[in-house]
């Protein structure tokens, strides 16, 4: 067994543009943007891409040492006991572990809204919603009022809403919204029902429930017009207005809603932090844990988890075996690890997420 499983790049076509930061990142001669904006770490889960089904798109693939390629959710089916673990006594399932993705947007992408667990389970028919958190990593140059839209502030009724939809009239629907400032380092929980956009220019990492349902209510963005299937999960209007909590975010509400407070954790290590930034204070659908590391930083943990280096560089340190990791690399370290240690002269930062709650 590997004592951790590094990831390459898996960049995801979606119906929006950006890229050019993950290019930088993967050390293309000449970085662009494009409908490739996102990089999905680690991915269980298929994109679902209405008009490009013929093409396989999301699952990562892992590199075998007698060369083939398999997808890393059967690596996981192999021995679930070892890689994903136990919850309350019973074994994980990969349902259990969130889809971890790095977005780069250059525009602002489509408003849209995701499912509830509850929904998706009784309405769609999958075992998971899309409840989802960002946290703020970059911002371009050239962005100087970076935000995001979360929640109404001003919200529509159903009726009004699905006039403004049906005639596409945007101006009136992103009057319901105040934009929400961001900075590097922000973090923010998008509980399913919400809706919402990201603005332009932002590189983040989303870590949400292992699906792709999304209700995308505007339908063109930078001339591409999304297919008709695509906009409401396949589904009709009806059932897509039924997706929205209409109740509104107040500006006053905003922070209380949406963003997380890091709270700081027991760490073994006189120059490192450790943080919480969302615990099952604030969802049971995933974890995520910020280790800043300098000198050397001991650590135990009983749940699998994606690690993300998202500053320095530095080592993992398993069974006295040093891993060099350096800025932006990600793998997924198996539950059957339970010690390990971060170690960096100059310091590193490594962004954990963890599986939620198993039903």
């Amino acid at each position: 067994m590997k004592p951790i499983i590094k990831f390459s790049p898996n960049r995801v076509w979606r119906t929006y543009v950006g890229g050019k930061q993950l290019d930088t990142i993967e050390g293309k001669d000449s970085p662009q943007d494009s409908h490739f904006p996102e990089d999905w770490i680690g991915s269980t889960v298929e994109a679902r891409n209405i008009g490009r089904e013929d093409i396989s798109e999301g699952l990562a693939m892992i590199s075998l040492d007698d060369g083939r390629s398999v997808p890393f959710r059967d690596m996981l089916n192999e021995d679930p006991a070892y890689y994903l673990g136990t919850s309350s006594g019973e074994l994980r399932s990969i349902d259990d572990i969130p889809l971890v993705k790095y977005l780069d947007s250059a525009t602002r992408l489509h408003f849209q809204a995701h499912p509830t667990r509850t929904f998706a389970r009784e309405k769609l028919g999958f075992p998971r919603g899309k409840t989802e958190a960002y946290v703020i990593l970059e911002i371009r140059d050239d962005v100087s009022d970076p935000y995001i839209y979360a929640g109404f502030q001003r919200s529509p009724s159903r009726e009004l809403l699905k006039k403004w939809i049906e005639a596409q009239d945007i101006a009136s629907i992103e009057k319901c919204f105040d934009r929400i400032p961001v900075k590097v380092g922000d973090v923010f929980l998008l509980p399913g029902g919400r809706p919402h956009a990201l603005g332009e220019g932002i590189l983040m990492l989303e870590i949400m429930e292992p699906s792709d349902l999304a209700v995308r209510f505007e339908f063109e963005r930078c001339g591409y017009v999304i297919p008709e299937k695509a906009r409401f999960m396949d589904r009709g209007i009806e059932t897509a207005l039924d997706v929205f909590n209409f109740s509104p975010v107040t500006s006053e509400q905003i922070d209380k809603e949406f963003r997380c407070d890091p709270k700081r954790l027991k760490c073994d290590g006189a120059s490192s932090t450790l943080e919480e930034l969302i615990g099952p204070d604030k969802t049971d659908c995933f974890g995520v844990k910020r280790a800043s590391v300098t000198g050397r930083c001991q650590r135990s943990e009983k749940d699998c988890f994606y690690g993300i280096v998202i500053a320095g560089t530095g080592s993992l340190v398993i069974n006295n075996e040093k891993i060099p990791l350096r800025q932006w690399e990600r793998f997924f370290c198996p539950a059957g690890v339970v010690d390990f240690a971060y170690e960096s002269e100059l310091g590193m930062t490594v962004l954990e997420c963890y599986p939620g709650k198993s039903e």
